[in-house]
């Protein structure tokens, strides 16, 4: 994504508010790094937009609260799916 840093961030916040994205998926999007998103939605978007800022603020927030559930999931469906492997794996 080669733009100006401050497009950059209002770009990043649009995507972010329109998908109700996590600085991660953003950034994976984006083809940027996390710490890269972080910055421009955190330091450059109340400069440059801070409506969207606000908005973009009260997502990444809710995205904060549900992290450990999130990562709970995560967790649940990978030992799930190693059962299921070897399940597989003991009836052949």
């Amino acid at each position: 994504m080669k733009t100006q840093p401050n497009q950059r961030a209002v770009i990043l916040g649009q995507y972010i508010i329109e998908n109700k994205a996590t600085v991660r998926a953003a950034a994976k999007k984006f083809g940027i790094s996390k710490s890269t998103v972080h910055k421009d939605v955190s330091e450059r978007l109340p400069k440059v937009n801070p409506a969207l800022h606000a908005q973009v603020k009260d997502i990444l927030e809710i995205n904060k609260q549900e992290r450990h559930i999130r990562g709970g999931m995560a967790t649940k469906l990978k030992y799930m799916e190693l059962a299921e492997r070897r399940a597989k794996a003991g009836n052949k």
